[in-house]
């Protein structure tokens, strides 16, 4: 889903206009007509169609609830009530923590996700299902899911574990999505854990200069 195939939708219907009606003004009027028509409603509807549900980078809150259900992924996340040991901001004689509680659920309900956060775990399930999540493979992919934010790489640990490694800094909603949703790829029975370096790092070689103003990595994700 990183690269999609530039299609046409156009339709030239003055193509079937014959040479010998060229001077034909009626029927070059119908067909001319029948042309904006074309324009307007068949190569305008594939073109939104394509933008709003085929592409999951674009596609609308339609779209997306369409890519939802064809990949079998959940657009919110399930939360219980508050536990009852929790202090809870309320009235009324059961509920007297006026000044130092915070707002909590009394029963269990959901989180709705943002749209760009629907648009990202809906693209690492499709890669989950259709990729082959070699370490080659992953860290195409990442870039073309995260390239605009900075870079993020997977090593294989050999020990039946890959460490991924995000070299910005996790937002909020990343954060939330990475905690909630088990979607970065990897093969069967294989675990992952994850590291941010968003500073400088220090170190020696091509690859770290550095050495002068950095510090040594130690920001843990999960």
């Amino acid at each position: 889903m990183s690269t999609i195939q530039s299609l046409e939708f156009s339709v030239d219907i003055l193509r079937a206009l014959l040479w010998q009606y060229n001077n034909a003004p009626r029927l070059e009027s119908i067909l001319t007509q029948k042309q904006a028509w074309y324009d307007d409603n068949q190569s305008a509807f594939w073109t939104d169609w394509t933008r709003d549900v085929f592409d999951l980078r674009t596609a609308n809150a339609f779209g997306l609830k369409v890519w939802a259900i064809i990949l079998g992924l959940p657009l919110t996340v399930s939360v219980g009530p508050t536990p009852t040991t929790a202090p809870a901001w309320a009235f009324g004689v059961l509920r007297q923590n006026f000044g130092r509680g915070n707002f909590g659920r009394g029963g269990s309900g959901s989180i709705s996700l943002t749209l760009e956060q629907q648009r990202l775990i809906l693209r690492l399930r499709y890669f989950q299902l259709v990729g082959r999540c070699n370490v080659p493979e992953i860290n195409k992919f990442m870039i073309a899911v995260f390239g605009n934010l900075g870079p993020v790489t997977v090593n294989d640990n050999l020990d039946m574990t890959m460490s991924y490694t995000f070299g910005f800094a996790i937002d909020s909603q990343l954060a939330f999505v990475l905690r909630n949703f088990d979607l970065l790829p990897r093969p069967s029975t294989v675990g992952i854990d994850y590291d941010v370096f968003a500073y400088p790092v220090f170190g020696f070689g091509v690859y770290n200069l550095n050495f002068n103003n950095g510090n040594f990595p130690s920001s843990s994700f999960g």
